[in-house]
């Protein structure tokens, strides 16, 4: 049986950090802000308290920022709170942008 060696390469493989986008939610005049601070606690994992303070931002701001994330966790976390809020038939608008 042949004996293998194993040759330490000395090239080294650069990794770029991923780009990350910002998930922001938009005011309107039907979605409640209870169900703003029920989303960002079921789906964004945020405390009552920071998704209290985001719901105010998104109140008084007309938009506030969820949380940002890799762009396939930005993208199923869009579609997620859109889901619910259409299931919940509230019209809450949801996006992603680069950071």
């Amino acid at each position: 049986m042949a004996h293998k060696e194993w040759v330490e390469s000395e090239s080294q493989v650069d990794l770029e950090e991923p780009e990350l986008y910002k998930v922001i939610m938009w005011n309107d005049d039907y979605t409640t802000m209870d169900f703003v601070v029920e989303v960002l606690s079921d789906i964004f994992y945020k405390s009552y308290e920071e998704a209290v303070a985001i719901m105010l931002d998104i109140h008084e701001k007309g938009k506030g920022v969820c949380g940002v994330y890799t762009y396939e966790i930005a993208e199923m976390k869009v579609h997620q709170t859109i889901k619910l809020a259409r299931a919940n038939e509230f019209p809450l608008r949801v996006t992603m942008e680069k950071e």
